[in-house]
């Protein structure tokens, strides 16, 4: 993958910035790809759900809603998520099992980690627009993560670099 630096130098405002400042888990510091979203609130079943789907290039943007208190990744669900061919995966809440997560070839962005486990009621949604960070993350556009920062494209099938 280019660096986002200079995808954003040739495309400039046709791309979204996330201005959230994610920490990198996950042994792969650079990822890009299709995103899949899910909406979830200390609750990681429609996650799970989707992660073990095949991932075919895609990336999962997760809007945990900015929460810390639990966990909606661990090293099993980030595993599983690898195996089945997902990019990666950008989650806007916690993770767990950091150090197990820097060995697992997939690339994750997430604001922190908690060892608390998450819900498992299935609340949620899927395939819906999710924001954070300054960005609207629409299934089908782009996103590109790299130790530069995120950014993603405005439309499906958007910017082609």
């Amino acid at each position: 993958m280019r660096p986002t630096a200079d995808i954003y130098d040739e495309s400039g405002e046709s791309l979204q910035s996330c201005d959230t400042q994610f920490r990198v888990y996950g042994a792969h510091v650079s990822f890009e790809g299709i995103v899949t979203t899910v909406r979830c609130d200390d609750d990681n079943v429609i996650l799970t759900n989707a992660v073990g789907e095949s991932g075919g290039g895609r990336v999962l943007v997760v809007d945990g809603g900015g929460s810390l208190r639990t966990a909606l990744l661990g090293d099993v669900i980030a595993g599983v998520a690898a195996s089945n061919g997902w990019e990666g995966i950008v989650l806007h809440g916690a993770v767990r099992d950091v150090d197990a997560l820097s060995r697992i070839p997939i690339g994750v962005r997430a604001l922190g980690s908690n060892p608390r486990k998450s819900r498992k009621e299935g609340a949620g949604e899927r395939d819906v627009d999710v924001s954070f960070g300054g960005v609207t993350f629409t299934p089908g556009c782009r996103v590109f993560c790299d130790a530069d920062g995120i950014l993603a494209t405005y439309e499906p099938a958007g910017v082609a670099v």
